[in-house]
């Protein structure tokens, strides 16, 4: 237990979908049920959240729901807590996937915490995990580095870390893109990682434009890189061969 009192409201972290999809085929429906009866909101983005607000229950007015993004972060603190002493239920929606990883969602997590709110992960895609699954690498040693620096000397030195790391210690490390900088990040994991270190890349995952390509580096091609959509977020996941 988490120690709520009488009066808090419930902090519900509620995962969102990672493509187009049926959101009967990825999530159960105790997270549907709850994401279909929230009233209030906290999201990354409000376009986002609207989206998957209306795919989980078309029929709903979501001009009726209190969405705030969560950025300003310090409104939106305040307005969160305001919500759960007053004893409201709040939903928080990443843009994709699981609240609190690789989003702002941690701090309204700590938030409840502090205040004595409950707090319910709930159940649905993650990529980090679905992409680990789905490499053939390393599940018991990984470590999930969210983005890579954009400019290309800060994210070649940071591949060149990664590489020494994989072949010091053998685990996974896992980290994501933007997309339209999917290609520029496997050219440069081509010319910078050794030959020999296994690249997986997984878009779309649980989706039905699903695609996981994972290969040692020295065996990707200029074909297998144009399978890949510049479109869709897009998963790294760099490791040794098993």
């Amino acid at each position: 237990m988490n120690g709520k009192s009488a009066k808090s409201g419930t902090l519900y972290l509620v995962p969102n979908l990672l493509g187009v999809c049926d959101p009967s085929d990825v999530l159960p429906a105790r997270t549907l049920a709850i994401a279909r009866r929230l009233s209030h909101f906290i999201v990354e983005t409000p376009k986002a959240a609207r989206a998957f607000l209306k795919t989980v229950s078309p029929d709903r007015v979501i001009a009726d729901i209190a969405m705030l993004p969560c950025d300003p972060a310090k409104a939106a603190i305040e307005q969160c807590a305001a919500w759960l002493k007053a004893g409201i239920d709040v939903g928080v929606v990443s843009d994709a996937g699981c609240p609190g990883m690789a989003d702002p969602g941690a701090a309204f997590v700590a938030l409840a915490h502090q205040i004595g709110a409950t707090v319910v992960p709930l159940v649905g895609p993650s990529s980090v995990l679905l992409g680990l699954m789905a490499s053939g690498m390393n599940g018991q040693l990984f470590t999930f580095h969210g983005y890579l620096p954009s400019k290309p000397p800060d994210r070649d030195a940071a591949l060149k870390n990664i590489d020494r790391l994989v072949k010091s210690a053998g685990g996974t490390h896992i980290f994501i893109e933007t997309p339209y900088r999917n290609a520029p990040m496997i050219d440069a994991i081509r010319t910078t990682v050794s030959g020999g270190v296994v690249l997986c890349v997984a878009q779309a995952l649980s989706s039905a434009q699903e695609t996981i390509i994972s290969k040692p580096i020295s065996q990707w091609t200029d074909a297998d890189r144009l399978r890949l959509s510049q479109k869709e977020p897009t998963l790294f996941l760099l490791g040794a061969q098993t």
